[in-house]
């Protein structure tokens, strides 16, 4: 059943649709997507195109807006908009450590995981537009993993597309795992450097928390266990317009006085704990690795976790060991993440299985994308801490008709951070007004 409400400027309507979990299987199993159409008071949404929104990630639903906060603002002027919670978030049938024992054994709960890449989010984005748009094709805005479905979508079905808007999300087409990481740490590298360089203080504080955690790992509110390399991974801030402060804000506020000496506050904790546990996305843990696979013959097997080995600036024990800055790290995942956090600790064994994994289809097509006749342009991040700038800019080449626009103005997050203008651009560019 369909539902319709208001929020100030906008008329929302959700929508429900069942789609087969394998696709090529389109009479086994089903799963339930969910999405929220956006239209602006006043306009008819019978005349407006569509487009579809897929949000970063892996594993998060679309995010939720009031009235018409940032892009938001500028794609109601011109189109109807459909958030949709990819498959396994938000509103989507859910997968989590509640719901995940009902796949059966661990082996059978990876088998299960295996279905929730971009491919399978394309193929049920194609289900449902034939239902919504009467068959007509729309435009897609992707933002980071959602800009890796839309050259997905570009690959397998443009057909279904009049236009790609791709926000800090073109991926590479070729590169492993491995390489994907070691292009990687090097950039988390420079923003720590530019972290401590705004923040000096930073430094000393970073390293007394480190220290203090190395002799006594703090548990947080719910039951997370604080280490050294938990704390480090509070580097995924760094990669947003306003991360850095925030990372400076909370560290600042770290220890209090105690009977028993100096403690971790409860506010630094809880702090640490809103923006460290998986409870609210633990698909993004399960799957984060598996995006970037596509040699059927070799396993991703915790590439973040081998590749950083090679990186000892990481190292928090010989950091401490000496005077150098501590170097947080960014939005990888390490097989430790299922040790520490109750949200993901029952799935331990479906992840290994995972990580284990080989048959993994490639993602992209190569020769279609050389082809490309849809328009399509992505914004490209300088020195983006998430996607490597060098990567997207090599596929921008390999895709015919990309027009891209490389900016320093913002961070991995300026499709948000920016409010109507990064969204205003790409609309620009693809349809010849810049």
């Amino acid at each position: 059943m369909e539902y319709s409400y208001r929020q100030p400027g906008t008329v929302l309507t959700d929508h429900r649709f069942t789609v087969p979990l394998d696709h090529d299987r389109p009479n086994g199993e089903q799963i339930e997507l969910y999405a929220r159409e956006v239209v602006a008071c006043g306009k008819d949404p019978a005349t407006l195109p569509w487009l579809l929104y897929l949000e970063g990630g892996p594993g998060f639903g679309a995010r939720r807006f009031t009235g018409r906060q940032a892009w938001l603002e500028r794609a109601l002027a011109d189109y109807r908009v459909l958030l949709l919670d990819q498959r396994g978030t938000g509103r989507s049938t859910p997968l989590n450590r509640q719901t995940l024992p009902l796949r059966g054994t661990p082996a059978q709960q990876a088998a299960h995981l295996a279905h929730f890449r971009s491919d399978s989010i394309v193929r049920d984005a194609e289900a449902i537009r034939p239902g919504l748009t009467g068959g007509a094709p729309w435009t897609v805005l992707g933002q980071s993993f959602g800009g890796f479905c839309a050259t997905h979508y570009l690959s397998t079905a443009p057909e279904g597309l009049t236009a790609a808007l791709i926000t800090g999300g073109l991926p590479s087409l070729t590169a492993t795992a491995d390489e994907v990481y070691e292009a990687a740490y090097p950039r988390i590298a420079r923003k720590n450097l530019a972290h401590y360089a705004r923040y000096p203080m930073d430094v000393d504080r970073a390293r007394r928390i480190a220290d203090h955690l190395a002799q006594r790992p703090a548990e947080l509110p719910g039951g997370y266990r604080l280490t050294v390399e938990a704390f480090q991974s509070l580097g995924l801030l760094l990669g947003g317009g306003d991360g850095s402060h925030q990372l400076h804000y909370l560290l600042e506020d770290a220890f209090v006085p105690t009977p028993g000496g100096p403690a971790l506050s409860d506010a630094f904790l809880e702090g640490v704990r809103a923006l460290l546990s998986f409870a609210g996305h633990p698909l993004y843990a399960l799957v984060h690795e598996s995006i970037y696979a596509q040699d059927p013959a070799v396993p991703t097997a915790w590439a973040a976790e081998r590749v950083r080995a090679r990186h000892p600036r990481f190292d928090a024990a010989k950091t401490l060991a000496g005077d150098d800055p501590l170097l947080f790290t960014g939005e990888t995942i390490h097989p430790w993440h299922f040790a520490v956090d109750p949200a993901l600790a029952p799935l331990r064994e479906t992840a290994e299985l995972l990580a284990a994994r080989t048959g993994w289809e490639p993602l992209y097509d190569t020769g279609r994308l050389a082809a490309n006749e849809v328009p399509v342009a992505a914004a490209v991040y300088h020195d983006d801490m998430y996607v490597d700038t060098g990567h997207s800019l090599a596929t921008a080449r390999a895709v015919r008709g990309l027009r891209t626009w490389v900016t320093d103005e913002f961070e991995h997050d300026g499709v948000r951070a920016g409010g109507p203008r990064v969204l205003d651009r790409l609309l620009a560019l693809v349809h010849g007004e810049a």
